[in-house]
C-alpha cells in the first residue's frame, strides 16, 4: 500500500486491507515495512523521532482486536521507541488469537541516498526470530536483511516454514531505467535464492508510490516464491494490492530431499565466515 502523513490514517487503511484479505482466505496477513507513516528515513529529521510509540502498544493492540476478530496472523512492521534516545525498526507479530508473540528488531542498518536509516534506528539486538503462530512457524527480517544470505539461513536453521521480508526500498527518480530493471531484478534474485537455499517459501511485501518530494518511487514488486524459487506471485510496480497466496508447507520436505542443501552443508568449515574479511597474512 502506499502511505500518507497522518499515522492513525494509514494504521486504519492497513486494518480495512486486512479485513480485506481476511475475507479472501488469507490466515497470515504481513504488512510493508513501517506502514503507519511515510518512509521518514529519506531525511535526517529529529521531529521524525515522535512518530515512535512502544511494542507492545497502541498500535499492535488495535491490531490484536481485528486479529482476534477474523482468526488471522498479523505481521506489522513499526518504529519502536525502546527508551528515551533509544529506537529500533521493529516488526510485531500477533497471533490468530490476538496475542502478541514477540518482535523481531532489524539487525542490518542501511545508510544511503533517501535511505538514512542509521540515523534513526539501533541494530536490533534480539537475535534471529521465529514465532510458532496458529498456521506456521514463521520468520520474519526486514527490509535490508533480505540481502544478506546469512540470516536467511539462521532463520530457516531455526525451523521457518516461511520467510517474510516487511521492505520499503524503491528507485531514485533521477534513474535510467535500465538502472531500476537491473536493481529490482537483482532484488527479487537474492530473495529467491533465499528460498532454494533453504527449501521454504519466501514473501516479500513492499510499498509503492511517490512519497514526500518525490525523490524516490517505491518500486512495490511483492511477490511470493516457493520453496524452489519459483514465482507464486509478483505484483505490479505501481498499483495497491491486497493478494491472498495459498503456501504449502507440506513442500519443504520434498524439494530439501530432492535438493539436499541442509544435508549436504559443512559446517566444520564454516568458521570463517564470522570474520569481517579474510585477509592474508
Amino acid at each position: 500500500m502506499s502511505c500518507e502523513a497522518d499515522k492513525q490514517a494509514n494504521l486504519d487503511k492497513a486494518i480495512r486491507e486486512i479485513r480485506i484479505a481476511a475475507e479472501k482466505g488469507a490466515q497470515i496477513v504481513c504488512l510493508q515495512e513501517l506502514f503507519t507513516s511515510l518512509y521518514f528515513c529519506d531525511v535526517e529529521d529529529y521531529d521524525n523521532f515522535k512518530l515512535a510509540e512502544p511494542i507492545p502498544g497502541k498500535s499492535t493492540a488495535a491490531l490484536s482486536k481485528v486479529a482476534q476478530e477474523l482468526n488471522v496472523v498479523i505481521i506489522a512492521s513499526l518504529f519502536e521507541k525502546r527508551a528515551e534516545g533509544l529506537y529500533h525498526n521493529t516488526t510485531a507479530v500477533i497471533d490468530a488469537d490476538g496475542k502478541y508473540l514477540g518482535k523481531y528488531r532489524k539487525m542490518h542498518i542501511p545508510d544511503d541516498p533517501a535511505f538514512y536509516e542509521k540515523f534513526y534506528f539501533t541494530p536490533g539486538d534480539l537475535g534471529y526470530k521465529v514465532f510458532n503462530t496458529k498456521f506456521a512457524k514463521i520468520g520474519v527480517l526486514i527490509c535490508w536483511d533480505q540481502w544478506y544470505p546469512e540470516a536467511s539461513r539462521i532463520t530457516a536453521l531455526m525451523g521457518a516454514d516461511i520467510m517474510f521480508y516487511p521492505t520499503a526500498i524503491g528507485w531514485a527518480t533521477n534513474q535510467d531505467e535500465e538502472t531500476n530493471k537491473d536493481q529490482y531484478e537483482s532484488w527479487q534474485l537474492i530473495q529467491r535464492s533465499h528460498a532454494v537455499a533453504n527449501g521454504i517459501p519466501v514473501v516479500s511485501v513492499n510499498r509503492v508510490g511517490f512519497e514526500q518530494d518525490g525523490a524516490m518511487k517505491f518500486w512495490g514488486g511483492s511477490f511470493v516464491a516457493n520453496g524452489q524459487g519459483k514465482l507464486m506471485y509478483l505484483a505490479s510496480h505501481d498499483k495497491e494490492e491486497t493478494t491472498v497466496v495459498d503456501i504449502n508447507l507440506n513442500d519443504a520436505d520434498h524439494f530439501r530431499m530432492h535438493w539436499p542443501f541442509l544435508r549436504d552443508r559443512r559446517i566444520d568449515s564454516y568458521q570463517p565466515i564470522t570474520k569481517r574479511f579474510i585477509d592474508e597474512d
